[in-house]
């Protein structure tokens, strides 16, 4: 016959009864602040650059026309993760934590969505690409100063708000048809690199499917192709730039700069 083994046994009946006592004083606090009255409404804001597409101001108006009722109201009546779940369908908003203590103060902490790159298609809707390669809709209030992609380009945004670049890029049949995953790709790669970012200012996708850039100094048109061995393709043009321009007139001299072919860079003089 097994021995039992007392010494566990007590060990975990204590156990039982440590929980057990947890749980009820959770639930007598819980209970106890159950009336408690909210008296203010302390909210926080990050982003993670110059981009401000959200205020205090801009939650508080977002609380009104929800009817959300919170100050001056008793915690009973207040459904915090009602409120934390809407702030994290806010557009702008990437994630919102709400909390509320025993001294009537409700914390809100919200991290902003942060736009990397604005897409105009080709019927003219634009709307954004954030860090998160999420589809973000623009602000009536602020405008971010992203790198800009459009052309032939024919995602609508309401029809593809719902999914990530990277859930688009999964898909067998958005993939095919969609041109998003190869602009932030390459665009990705701009913003990185502290010397395209200030160098590239447009994206634009060509007829044949084709991405083409504009930069911010000179009117030549460099003709990147596919997001395919982007990191390549980027390597030959700052070495095109830093060395095959370097002389005074060199910036005005060609109209086109290739980058489709391998270990090459093809100029076409204007």
């Amino acid at each position: 016959m097994k021995k039992l083994n007392y010494k566990k046994i007590l060990i975990t009946v204590l156990w039982i009864i440590a929980i057990a006592g947890l749980t009820s004083s959770w639930a007598f606090v819980s209970k106890s602040e159950r009336n408690i009255i909210a008296k203010s409404l302390n909210i926080s804001i990050h982003n993670n650059d110059e981009n401000l597409f959200l205020s205090e101001k801009d939650i508080k108006q977002f609380f009104i026309e929800r009817k959300d009722s919170i100050l001056l109201n008793q915690y009973k009546n207040i459904n915090i993760p009602e409120l934390e779940k809407s702030l994290n369908s806010h557009p702008a908003i990437e994630n919102a934590e709400v909390a509320a203590n025993i001294n009537g103060e409700i914390k809100i902490d919200i991290t902003q969505r942060t736009p990397v790159l604005r897409i105009i298609n080709r019927n003219g809707e634009s709307f954004y690409v954030d860090s998160q390669t999420k589809l973000m809709p623009l602000n009536q209030n602020y405008s971010a100063r992203v790198i800009v992609a459009s052309g032939f380009i024919y995602e609508p945004f309401s029809r593809r708000y719902q999914y990530s670049i990277e859930q688009i890029k999964k898909n067998e049949i958005f993939r095919e048809l969609s041109m998003l995953d190869d602009i932030y790709e390459v665009a990705n790669f701009i913003n990185k690199d502290s010397l395209l970012v200030n160098l590239i200012h447009q994206i634009y996708v060509n007829e044949e499917k084709e991405i083409e850039l504009f930069p911010a100094i000179g009117n030549q048109k460099i003709v990147f192709g596919n997001a395919i061995n982007v990191a390549e393709k980027f390597n030959k043009l700052k070495l095109f730039y830093t060395e095959g321009l370097n002389k005074s007139d060199s910036w005005t001299k060609y109209s086109n700069i290739n980058l489709k072919y391998k270990n090459l860079v093809v100029c076409t003089k204007k």
